[in-house]
């Protein structure tokens, strides 16, 4: 690994802590989440809307390799 990587991940890293103290809910959300329904079939849909109140929404729904990412995601958290 680089130096422009390490900072890189430096970066990262402060601006999920800012994310984090931001939006101290949204974490504690996606761990009661991550912990309670995350397999397969669940459906995971994601809402946005603009400040000029435009609407964007999607959703997937999650098969077994959806949940073998995650899992290699979580251990990568560790």
């Amino acid at each position: 690994m680089d130096f422009r990587q390490i900072a890189m991940i430096q970066k990262l890293k402060s601006d999920l802590n800012l994310f984090r103290a931001n939006h101290p809910k949204f974490p504690m959300f996606l761990k009661a989440v991550s912990q309670d329904a995350i397999e397969e079939g669940s459906i995971i849909e994601i809402n946005v809307t603009t400040p000029e109140g435009k609407k964007y929404c999607t959703n997937v729904k999650l098969k077994a390799d959806d949940i073998a990412l995650f899992e290699s995601l979580k251990s990568i958290q560790q």
